[in-house]
């Protein structure tokens, strides 16, 4: 029997085996993608895994994936576009497409621009059922009484109710600072190659689920999004195959966490 709020170690195909259907309400999730890292030489069936998420994930749960692409002989794979498009097939929707933008970019290219994000798809089962979008304050904000829509036609017609929101939602590209303590404050973490920032898991959390929610990881790895679910006053499971991961994940549980 698998017990929430515990980190387990193994090949997450075996453990999510273990959980009965429609039991997850978010997926947050960074899979090991294009071999970009080594993560001490694991690798993962991509479909069989997508296959066990969309049993696992509740009507109007939602699966964040964030991945990119490496360059092999001149071309980029398209991988991460070929995992959306898979994902489609088994029934999700493509809520959103996301940009996670980095603020510096650790493989300088001769050839390209320099690579500075990965792609952040907002999967659903059905209509997402906890929609909390992020909200920041508008550039420019002025009240006004009337706003203009543009017609099929090309012409504009007037509409007369009051518009100019002081706050507005946040654009689908979230720059988020990543490298050496801005990931995260937990030093002993950065002995796993290959974190997202603590920033990106609480905003996903925040934006696609509610306090109590049952939140997995099947590729927990050094916990980012174990630790923001506890913070955040979610439930969670998370898997790795890799002990040493695993363990530090607990850890990072174990201490206070101030983020």
């Amino acid at each position: 029997m698998i017990e929430i709020n515990k980190i387990y170690c193994g090949d997450c195909l075996d453990i999510m085996k273990k959980l009965p259907n429609e039991c997850i309400d978010m997926i947050l999730t960074s899979p090991p993608y294009d071999n970009l890292r080594n993560y001490e030489n694991y690798t993962f069936n991509f479909e069989d895994t997508a296959k066990e998420l969309f049993r696992l994930t509740k009507m109007g749960g939602v699966i964040v994936w964030v991945v990119g692409d490496q360059v092999i002989n001149g071309s980029e794979t398209g991988t991460s576009f070929k995992q959306a498009l898979y994902f489609k097939e088994l029934g999700f929707n493509l809520h959103d497409t996301m940009i996670y933008m980095k603020d510096g970019s650790p493989f300088p290219e001769q050839t390209r621009y320099l690579p500075c994000f990965e792609y952040m798809f907002v999967l659903s089962k059905g209509k997402p059922k906890s929609i909390n979008l992020l909200k920041e304050k508008t550039k420019g904000y002025k009240p006004s009484t009337s706003n203009t829509k543009r017609q099929k036609d090309g012409t504009l017609k007037l509409f007369n109710y009051e518009r100019g929101k002081e706050l507005r939602s946040l654009y689908n590209v979230w720059l988020i600072q990543n490298g050496y303590m801005k990931t995260t404050k937990d030093i002993f973490a950065y002995e796993h190659p290959a974190m997202f920032p603590e920033e990106l898991a609480i905003k996903h959390i925040q934006s696609w689920s509610n306090e109590c929610d049952l939140i997995l990881d099947p590729f927990n790895g050094s916990g980012t999004t174990t630790k923001s679910a506890k913070y955040l006053k979610r439930n969670f499971i998370g898997i790795d195959i890799s002990e040493k991961y695993c363990e530090i994940a607990r850890q990072r549980l174990r201490q206070e966490i101030l983020l």
